[in-house]
């Protein structure tokens, strides 16, 4: 458990975590986690300073909400710093006009709420269990003091209260749920007939004056996208993979056999004193003892006065620890502790703890067979990863200055392997990875020619690339793109001749012809909806958006059109009959939902309006 708090405190997995935390402060940046300061500030908000610090902050902690959003196929343009300064600028001035009028409102957050919010977040816990350990760990290694870490989150807390504040100043009235009902529930009645594409496939021949003409129009249509033909040299883990010695497997077992998940496990409760905090320690200390002496169980007496936030209301539970999970002082006196017994008090770096063993449970050792399979697996993983990087930073070195990639994979025995006419909208195989697209469209490797950087991907892989020839866009000839042509002039001409057909069939609805008589006449399957609202599925989606878009009939007037659907057929449409929505006619959960995005709508509208009016209203001078 230990190796599993180290990994948290110092591995890829603290990056993550970190970059959890910022993100949660990011919605309007972040304050700087550096305190600014010299009087080199960049910008002034009604006299309040910002810092370089507190924008190259800002900054980094929108290149991992970005990254960590695309995952490995991010685009790389999207982190340049020159497009993202100016809106984490934005979100810096907006974050610090909302706290200066949090301040003006004497909006507080207490200790109490802080202390909440901390215990719970998962970063901070092991095995669902929160950690002074890992949250000291964590913070440290990302340039946090707890104090600071705690201002922060009070800081973004007291812009949610304002906020939240905000938007439960204003309500839906009756008036404003009955307009919107009226639009948002309205139905409508109407008739319609398709007029299929297929029966107008009896085009005359295409003539050559038609093909030649589309052919010239159209020529972005028969355009060829840049490509590239690239060499490259994939790395994996794969590719290095031995057979391992059963001589290892058995030192790794022997190994294994002492590992935490073998040995005895106690389940721990404690009661911290901190330095610092209310009351005098070693007073409150005795006060503790003497509750217990008196018979009190070490849960309510630990619920009472432990300052540990995180284990206090489970009475100071802390949960497993096979021995290397607390600190050296704690760890011990677990050791010598029988279940059920106070220990002395026992100074640390977090405080003096009073710790009590809840249960202890006694170690399993597997056998080398059920261990073997899984241990040849970890021991040949790990020789092929120190493998692999050697090879990859021997790559570096080689393809660095060489002129292609046949000297570096002579050098390191291998092949080099080549990939044809990879374009920048690469959608499958190995160069559909951003990243990689990237790199062989860049100006060092396309332009100047070099080879590509090393660049790692996701399991393990590594590649290096050049561009063996670059493809520029070029319009096929005629006589490549002849059958292409000749059927997109057949398709738009029998398109043409549907939409005519329906045009025909409008003027004569227009002219008083019934739709009925129009379906007879023609063959056409005429269709009936009453009371489609805007999510009716019966009607085709392309008719039914325009069905709500024609206003309704008047007087003599037809109210109708036709829609081009995807697949060239044609639908004609007439409206009957629009039918308003009434609130009251809608279900319960209907009108409760109606309710709350109604003043979800209206709760963003008077936020942007807030901070619009504070933006309007500040000193705001960048520098």
């Amino acid at each position: 458990m230990l190796q599993d708090i180290r990994k948290n405190v110092q591995g890829t997995a603290a990056k993550i975590v970190v970059g959890l935390i910022v993100i949660s402060f990011a919605f309007f940046g972040i304050e700087s986690i550096l305190v600014g300061g010299g009087g080199n500030e960049i910008a002034e908000v009604n006299g309040d300073p910002i810092y370089p610090q507190q924008l190259e902050q800002a900054l980094n902690t929108q290149k991992r909400r970005l990254i960590s959003m695309m995952g490995d196929n991010f685009d790389p343009t999207l982190l340049d710093d020159d497009r993202l300064r100016p809106q984490a600028l934005e979100a810096l001035i907006n974050r610090q006009l909302l706290m200066q009028a949090a301040d003006a409102q004497g909006l507080v957050i207490t200790d109490t709420e802080i202390g909440a919010l901390v215990a719970n977040m998962e970063e901070f816990q092991v095995d669902g269990v929160f950690s002074p350990e890992v949250y000291k760990g964590v913070l440290s290694g990302a340039g946090y003091t707890p104090a600071f870490f705690k201002q922060s989150l009070a800081d973004d807390m007291l812009m949610g209260q304002l906020r939240s504040g905000l938007a439960g100043s204003e309500f839906v009235t009756p008036a404003e749920l009955e307009l919107n009902t009226q639009v948002i529930a309205e139905q409508r009645d109407l008739r319609y007939f398709t007029i299929q594409r297929e029966g107008f496939s009896g085009i005359p021949d295409v003539t050559e004056d038609q093909i030649e003409s589309y052919y010239n129009e159209n020529q972005d249509y028969f355009r060829t996208p840049e490509s590239v033909d690239l060499d490259y040299l994939e790395l994996t883990l794969d590719d290095f993979r031995e057979p391992v010695d059963e001589n290892a497997i058995r030192e790794a077992y022997e190994i294994a056999k002492m590992d935490l998940q073998f040995q005895s496990q106690s389940r721990v409760s404690h009661i911290l004193f901190e330095e610092g905090a209310d009351g005098d320690i070693e007073a409150r200390l005795a006060q503790a003892q003497e509750r217990l002496d008196n018979g009190e169980s070490f849960a309510e007496v630990a619920q009472a006065l432990s300052d540990d936030i995180g284990s206090s209301d489970r009475g100071g539970d802390l949960g497993y620890t096979s021995g290397e999970t607390f600190p050296e002082p704690m760890e011990e006196a677990i050791a010598e502790l029988e279940p059920g017994v106070v220990s002395a008090p026992v100074e640390t770096d977090a405080g003096i703890h009073l710790i009590l063993v809840t249960e202890r449970k006694a170690g399993e050792t597997a056998s080398l067979e059920e261990m073997q399979d899984e241990l040849r697996e970890s021991i040949q993983a790990e020789e092929a990863r120190i493998a692999l990087l050697r090879t990859v930073e021997s790559l570096r070195d080689l393809s660095f200055n060489a002129e292609n990639l046949d000297y570096p994979a002579r050098e390191l025995g291998l092949t080099v392997e080549k990939a044809e006419s990879v374009t920048r909208a690469q959608n499958e195989g190995l160069f559909s990875n951003a990243v990689l697209i990237e790199s062989a469209f860049s100006e060092d490797v396309l332009e100047a020619g070099n080879n590509s950087e090393v660049i790692e991907l996701a399991d393990n892989r590594f590649v290096v690339m050049s561009v063996r020839k670059h493809h520029q866009p070029r319009v096929k000839p005629l006589a490549e793109v002849r059958q292409d042509v000749i059927a997109a002039v057949a398709e738009e001409s029998a398109r043409a001749a549907v939409a005519a057909q329906a045009s025909q069939a409008l003027a004569q609805l227009q002219a008083g012809v019934s739709m009925e008589q129009l379906a007879e006449a023609n063959g056409y399957d005429l269709q009936l909806e009453l009371g489609a609202d805007r999510r009716n599925t019966a009607v085709p989606p392309e008719a039914l958006r325009r069905v709500f878009q024609l206003p309704p009939p008047a007087g003599d007037e037809r109210s109708a059109d036709f829609v081009m659907m995807p697949n060239g057929d044609v639908v004609v449409i007439e409206l009957l009959q629009v039918n308003p929505g009434e609130y009251a006619s809608l279900a319960d959960i209907e009108q409760s939902q109606l309710e709350q995005a109604l003043a979800r709508e209206i709760g963003a509208l008077i936020d942007t309006e807030y901070q619009s009016g504070l933006r309007d209203r500040a000193d705001i001078i960048i520098l």
